[in-house]
């Protein structure tokens, strides 16, 4: 689960692993996989750190460095 910050200052979880889109339009807008979406005040550049972050800790990110994948 990442933190994240709403636009109205309140923080809150996800599930990073729901994820499927990050835009930056210009608010940062997180598209989830069953097609929900979230404006945060987390910028697209943090909160790709933080999902990076969350896959290294869960041990996704080595598995997705093992296939060829993308840093994400």
């Amino acid at each position: 689960m990442i933190q994240l910050i709403r636009l109205n200052g309140e923080t809150f979880f996800l599930n990073a692993l729901m994820i499927e889109q990050v835009e930056a339009l210009p608010d940062t807008t997180i598209t989830l996989a069953g097609g929900k979406k979230l404006v945060v005040r987390n910028s697209e550049s943090e909160l790709t750190a933080l999902i990076t972050d969350y896959y290294q800790q869960i041990g996704l990110q080595a598995i997705i460095n093992k296939a060829g994948g993308s840093n994400e």
